[in-house]
């Protein structure tokens, strides 16, 4: 990803920039630089390779892959790069990149993968100048030299045309430090913690390895009835690990696509945060208010091909109220999320969606008749090289309710009874794109719904009675 913005928005927040994964989440403590992949290792038919999956190497240029058309139907790393990329034409310029004279072949590189491409030829790239979600194309035509190298034309492939009947499955964890964030409103701030002691933002010091922290301090729409003491506001943090699951199978046994795949986003997140005050009723539909965009492209290294990742985020707080409740609510939230699709032969698509979430009232409180409901969550969706595969939305929120009665007397005695709860939760939904057709199955005609995850906990109760 690249990187990612009143006291109400906290829970959803948090759940929101975990929304965005596919599969069942694991512990993540920390991420360390990413390291190189490790060599390729033959399955047990002998009939395919198994790939391993992990970050990009960071510091140097990501090498293209290429599949020749001529060959033997096998991807290999070459020196060749994309240098412009025309998205509306499918344009593009290929050239060698830099090599010192000293410089021997890489491992799992070979002569014919440097060679000039020809019309067939497959080519995964790395973002590049023209395409900045990176490039996986198919040369329709080579239309001929230029100063900066090999001009062709190219059409949209799919993974297939790469890994082919080969095996893939990891869990790659986003570089915080490549999070790009665009707050939507004041009161924002950003923080993250990587390996070797580089930290960003007030909070990044404290924060445990791999870890992203979003600090967020508003007001809300208060009832205009309301005194002043009972402004509304929401602040507090979230604090998130997020994490890229892929897999692919392509042994197929002959037939047309891979066997299997998955794509999804995971992680372990946490949060404190505080709503407090009287807010404005709504009229319609909740008011919902989005308050930054996270964006992050991370490249994972699938055996020689880079696999480019989109993954973006809309933060939010929302708010439901009748302009009649004063809460004042203190929770921390820990837990864990997974969203994405999973791929079977025969079967098709598969939405993924889980969550785990545990959360500790520290204080509330609730006067007055009537109910309120308040979420921070996040809009976030997951894809390949610039095209969305999964979409989520994912909410935890606090909702309140109260049931006050008074009555008076002609002798000017009043007295006040009633009852009070608090209940926290989170509402997870979202759906498939046709756009996971990117790895070689079969196209489907719509969107396929993640379904509705929901659950609810209570956090507090009381009464009140009161007499004078």
């Amino acid at each position: 990803m690249r990187t990612l913005a009143r006291r109400l928005l906290l829970p959803g927040l948090t759940t929101l920039a975990l929304a965005a994964t596919g599969c069942s989440s694991t512990a993540h403590t920390g991420a360390s630089d990413a390291a190189a992949p490790s060599p390729l290792a033959a399955t047990a038919d002998g009939t395919s390779q198994r790939l391993d999956v992990a970050a990009a190497p960071q510091g140097t240029p990501t090498p293209a892959a290429v599949a020749r058309a001529a060959g033997k139907g096998t991807t290999e790393k070459s020196s060749l790069k994309v240098t412009s990329y025309d998205r509306a034409s499918g344009r593009a310029v290929i050239a060698k990149a830099p090599q010192g004279p000293s410089r021997s072949p890489s491992p799992g590189r070979s002569p014919e993968a440097d060679r000039p491409v020809a019309v067939g030829d497959v080519i995964a790239s790395a973002p590049a100048p023209g395409a900045p979600d990176g490039l996986l194309a198919k040369v329709t035509e080579v239309v001929g030299k230029t100063e900066g190298g090999t001009e062709v034309k190219t059409a949209s492939t799919t993974l297939t045309s790469v890994l082919g009947d080969d095996k893939a499955d990891g869990k790659v964890p986003v570089d915080p430090s490549s999070v790009t964030v665009e707050p939507l409103m004041k009161g924002v701030t950003f923080s993250w913690a990587k390996g070797r002691g580089m930290t960003f933002g007030p909070e990044g010091a404290k924060l445990p390895l791999g870890n992203l922290r979003l600090d967020v301090q508003a007001a809300v729409d208060t009832a205009p009835d309301a005194p002043a003491s009972a402004g509304a506001s929401v602040s507090g943090f979230v604090q998130l690990a997020p994490q890229v699951e892929f897999s692919y199978d392509g042994s197929s046994g002959g037939g047309s696509g891979p066997r299997g795949a998955f794509l999804g986003m995971s992680g372990d997140w946490s949060s404190q945060w505080k709503l407090q005050g009287r807010a404005a009723a709504s009229t319609g539909a909740p008011k919902r208010i989005p308050f930054a965009k996270l964006h992050s492209a991370p490249v994972i290294q699938v055996g020689p091909v880079p696999v480019v990742v989109n993954l973006d985020l809309t933060c939010y707080v929302q708010v439901e109220a009748d302009g009649r409740v004063t809460l004042d609510v203190q929770q921390d939230v820990k837990g864990d999320f997974k969203v994405g699709g999973s791929y079977a032969a025969g079967k098709g698509w598969t939405p993924v969606s889980a969550s785990n979430v545990r959360s500790t009232p520290v204080k509330a409180s609730v006067t007055a008749a009537g109910k309120v409901k308040g979420a921070l969550g996040a809009e976030a969706s997951v894809g390949l090289y610039g095209a969305v595969g999964v979409s989520a939305d994912f909410a935890p929120y606090v909702r309140g309710e109260a049931d006050v009665k008074a009555a008076a007397s002609s002798d000017g005695r009043s007295s006040l009874s009633g009852a009070w709860a608090l209940y926290g939760g989170f509402d997870l939904s979202g759906q498939l794109h046709l756009q996971l057709s990117l790895f070689g199955t079969p196209v489907f005609e719509r969107r396929v719904p993640l379904g509705t995850l929901n659950r609810e906990w209570a956090l507090a109760s009381g009464t009140a009675g009161r007499e004078k």
